[in-house]
């Protein structure tokens, strides 16, 4: 993968990446996304965040290596710190990490105003979708579209987030409320994976000591939840 060819999970993402934005990735690494995305005419101005030294390097020697000093700013900062008023972010992607660690850094930036002037948040966790759905509803954010595509065996889901009221039954959240409508083929071959890895963390905490009888009771509803949309 390089600036010129994304993998098939970061094109996604910038498919999401409204015409002409100004755009911040957090946790960009190479900085790949928003040099492609500049490279292609697609954004105005981008923000590269990164937290940790390695990466920072490899970002700024990408965007140097393409001339994008005056389009693209890389930036050393932990999460949204990364923004400043200055910059007019209103495109936020937060890409390739856990669901629990995108809520963290969503959660901070909301507490320090970052994500004020923010219109759309595009979010791609490689574990923990429920809570960070959760999290969204909660925080005042709707998902107004979402996809899930296989790459290298591996399945990943990327949510798109806009300021807006909704109300989102736990099921929904769950599954992801657009994506439980669209049902494709990856949808399926997750849920009955999923299926099969509960059943087993369930016969496992069975024979346990300490049986957990409510983390089973809550395994087996979710467990009905995923035969019910698999049916």
């Amino acid at each position: 993968m390089n600036e010129h060819a994304l993998s098939d999970r970061l094109s996604c993402v910038g498919s999401f990446v409204p015409d002409q934005a100004r755009l911040a990735d957090i946790g960009s690494d190479h900085a790949y996304l928003p040099v492609a995305l500049m490279l292609q005419n697609k954004i105005s101005y981008a923000v590269a965040g990164e937290v940790v030294e390695g990466p920072y390097t490899s970002a700024h020697k990408q965007v140097q290596k393409n001339h994008l000093e005056d389009k693209i700013t890389v930036r050393l900062a932990d999460g949204l710190a990364a923004i400043t008023p200055e910059d007019q972010i209103d495109t936020v992607v937060i890409a390739g990490m856990g669901g629990p660690l995108i809520r963290s850094i969503l959660a901070d930036g909301l507490a320090n105003h970052h994500l004020s002037g923010v219109n759309r948040l595009i979010l791609q966790p490689n574990v923990g979708e429920w809570p960070l759905r959760i999290w969204l509803q909660e925080n005042g954010y709707q998902i107004i579209d979402e996809t899930l595509l296989s790459e290298n065996e591996k399945q990943y889901e990327i949510i798109v987030a806009e300021p807006g009221v909704s109300t989102y039954s736990l099921k929904q959240l769950f599954f992801g409320p657009l994506l439980m409508q669209e049902k494709n083929a990856v949808f399926l071959k997750k849920w009955q994976h999923e299926r099969q890895q509960k059943l087993r963390v369930i016969e496992s905490l069975q024979k346990a000591k300490d049986p957990q009888e409510q983390k089973i009771a809550q395994l087996k509803e979710q467990i009905g939840w995923i035969e019910e949309v698999l049916s």
